[in-house]
């Protein structure tokens, strides 16, 4: 396994990450704490989950198969999102993080979170009532390093500014959406990025799934796919997407690579990419990804790949994530 520092930060995160929102709802208890452990032994350190994913589930089970092993983890969680009924349920506010923070602890059986990130920015709560919350659990030793999710260039560039003046401990992370079928973050994200020394976390790196080649227009999806577990996920099997996905395997098999390596290798290679986070409902699906590390694709390939995706620079994002 390949290590590289998160953002600024001296924390030392395994180039692959392993991504945790189907625990618990489209791998169960037994297959997850399974997956948990392949990782580890293969050199993962970097664990990532949230307060929501499948309904709190992802993250009591992290915690039950992190027993013993804890120490060898970087453990990262999230809040923010909707996480029940009532006016006080989300959002990035001094009451909301504290509560949520304590329940995060709990679930994972732990007494600290090595990066608690905020999972979207909050419009209805000011920046320094945020920072300010957040510096506070550093200091009392609960959380080690904080992070940003699904927060816009000017957003973050505003919470880093914030920090700055107010003497704040400083988001060195953010997560986003982030892969061949979506490269919106290169035009002003990543570039502020850069400047500031905050590291780069992408999750959707594989679409989802389409960048894996398993979806095609003119066949059904496969069996255990994710837009068979989850039926939603089809919003985004469209022509442009599914067409690219065809693209890379074609470009990969040319090379004996998966489509899948392929599109991992070329995400690691971007500026300020500290970890990339990889889902897994399977071993077979980890072991595989694990492949990427190892990759190291020529300019010519690399050149090939920015071209067949750079129209994907542009439009919509293929996730982001904000509060209602």
């Amino acid at each position: 396994m390949k290590y590289r520092r998160l953002g600024r930060s001296g924390l030392e995160v395994s180039l692959l990450g392993l991504g945790t929102n189907s625990f618990g709802k489209r791998a169960d208890r037994d297959t997850s704490v399974q997956i948990i452990d392949y990782a580890l032994e293969n050199g993962i350190n970097f664990i990532d989950t949230a307060n929501i994913y499948a309904n709190t589930e992802s993250e009591t089970i992290i915690g039950q198969a992190l027993k013993g092993k804890r120490h060898s983890v970087v453990l990262a969680t999230k809040a923010g999102l909707v996480r029940g009924q009532g006016p006080n349920a989300s959002g990035s506010s001094r009451y909301h993080l504290q509560q949520e923070l304590e329940n995060s602890l709990r679930r994972l059986n732990t007494d600290y979170i090595d990066l608690y990130q905020i999972h979207t920015f909050d419009p209805n709560t000011p920046l320094e009532e945020t920072l300010s919350t957040l510096n506070d659990m550093v200091r009392s030793g609960k959380v080690r390093y904080i992070g940003a999710s699904n927060y816009a260039a000017w957003e973050l560039m505003k919470a880093l500014g914030i920090s700055e003046y107010k003497g704040y401990e400083r988001f060195v992370s953010t997560q986003i959406s982030y892969s061949l079928a979506d490269r919106t973050p290169e035009q002003e994200l990543i570039p502020m990025c850069v400047d500031q020394g905050v590291g780069i976390i992408p999750y959707f790196p594989l679409a989802g799934g389409i960048l894996s080649g398993k979806y095609r227009v003119t066949e059904e999806a496969p069996l255990h796919s994710r837009v068979k577990t989850d039926p939603s996920f089809s919003r985004f099997l469209d022509e442009g997407n599914l067409a690219l996905g065809q693209k890379v395997s074609g470009l990969g098999e040319e090379l004996g690579y998966t489509p899948s390596s392929v599109s991992l290798a070329w995400l690691m290679d971007r500026p300020a990419i500290s970890t990339v986070i990889v889902g897994a409902t399977r071993i077979e699906q980890l072991e595989e990804n694990l492949k990427s590390v190892d990759i190291r694709l020529e300019p010519a390939l690399m050149q090939k790949l920015d071209e067949i995706s750079s129209a994907f620079r542009y439009g919509k994002p293929f996730a982001f994530y904000r509060l209602p």
